[in-house]
């Protein structure tokens, strides 16, 4: 801080006279404290505050469901399959359920037992065996199969012409454990019964419906196909082992989208017959108005009031299960892995469905609602 003084010429001027300071400030000087501030508060230590403050409990994680089983198999494991009831708190496994659950369901789920839902009920051995109407004699059998190369090629006087060599249907190929196979119709069984459908492995006729005599292949359009004689004896082959209890690895399950669906226990080759779609036999005209969604063309007439179709709502088989494909989704094709097709057998109409490429363990079925006519809405299916 620099400082000038200005004063008289002498020391001894007079008293009045007095010096006279000027300043120049070059940083700004603290701010005073007013007088009536009090000096600041003397912080406590943090002894003092943990030692008049009450502890803390930690809350323990709620853990009540940690040792939940499931009701079936009284196991705790594959606790990401577990499903817990929202009426009841009780756990059962996806795969202990019957139908089985692929899926964990979205929203609230409820058990059998808590739901309004007429239960499944798990049929025994004797009853599964009553219910396909099996031959006793299902432990003797042999194993049965059709061997493709032990038959004999018969020759045949023809002229050298190049033709396509036709595909033969393969027989079904059954699982050789007794139980598995009693277990897969198990399935069947628990489905049919849910729905209130009986089991059925050919056409029926009911009086006031469309009679036999209705079903001749010679009335279809422009003519139907007729089924080979090769093809023929396949065909009654599966017949005869579905009569002894041996059918195809497939099981039915419950899909919360989907609804009962078809799912391949083991390897089927492709060009195997899978089975024949069966059920009540009916006039289209009778049926314009019904509500069944499985509804299968049989007879295409050219008189409109002459057209079958199959109605699997009273009677069927596993093939009123087995799902059918998106048309407007360009995925949907990729998970075609059968079809079905409409065959004059004996000069009446028949529809079989058979596998179109290999199908693994564990894929679930679908074909081709739409593979005669382009009318089923397709457009809503997963």
């Amino acid at each position: 801080m620099a400082t000038w003084k200005a004063s008289s010429s002498s020391p001894a001027s007079s008293p009045s006279r007095r010096f006279i300071s000027y300043r120049r400030r070059t940083k700004a000087s603290p701010p005073r404290r007013p007088s009536s501030e009090s000096p600041p508060r003397k912080m406590r230590s943090i002894a003092d505050i943990m030692a008049k403050s009450s502890p803390v409990v930690e809350q323990e994680q709620d853990d009540s469901y940690g040792d939940v089983t499931c009701e079936k198999c009284d196991s705790g494991e594959r606790d990401d399959e577990l499903l817990l009831c929202d009426k009841c708190d009780k756990g059962f496994h996806m795969k202990c359920l019957r139908p089985i659950v692929v899926r964990v369901p979205v929203g609230p789920w409820v058990c059998v037992d808590c739901s309004d839902q007429r239960p499944v009920r798990r049929l025994s051995q004797k009853k599964i065996m009553h219910f396909f109407r099996i031959e006793k004699q299902i432990d003797q059998t042999e194993k049965s199969q059709l061997s493709q190369e032990s038959r004999k090629h018969r020759r045949r006087s023809c002229s050298l012409t190049v033709k396509k060599r036709r595909r033969k249907l393969l027989p079904m190929v059954p699982s050789e454990d007794l139980e598995q196979r009693l277990a897969q119709m198990g399935t069947l069984a628990s489905a049919l019964t849910a729905l209130g459908i009986k089991y059925s492995d050919d056409l029926t006729y009911v009086p006031g419906m469309a009679p036999r005599s209705a079903n001749r292949s010679k009335f279809e359009i422009g003519g139907m196909q007729v089924l080979a004689k090769e093809d023929l004896e396949t065909l009654e082959l599966c017949r005869a082992m579905y009569r002894r209890g041996e059918c195809p690895p497939l099981v039915v399950v419950f899909d919360p989208l989907e609804g009962y669906t078809v799912e391949a226990d083991g390897p089927i080759k492709d060009l195997t017959f899978i089975a024949e779609y069966t059920g009540d036999v009916d006039y289209l005209k009778n049926r314009e108005n019904d509500d069944c969604d499985s509804i299968m063309t049989l007879l295409l007439s050219e008189d409109p009031s002459k057209t079958l179709v199959i109605c699997p709502d009273k009677y069927g088989n596993i093939s009123r299960f087995i799902s059918g494909i998106n048309n407007h989704n360009r995925f949907g094709k990729k998970k075609q892995n059968c079809k079905c097709v409409r065959y004059s057998v004996n000069g009446e109409c028949r529809v079989l469905l058979v596998a179109t490429r290999d199908i693994a363990k564990g894929e679930r079925l679908y074909y081709d609602y739409n593979g005669y006519e382009h009318e089923y809405p397709t457009h809503l299916f997963l």
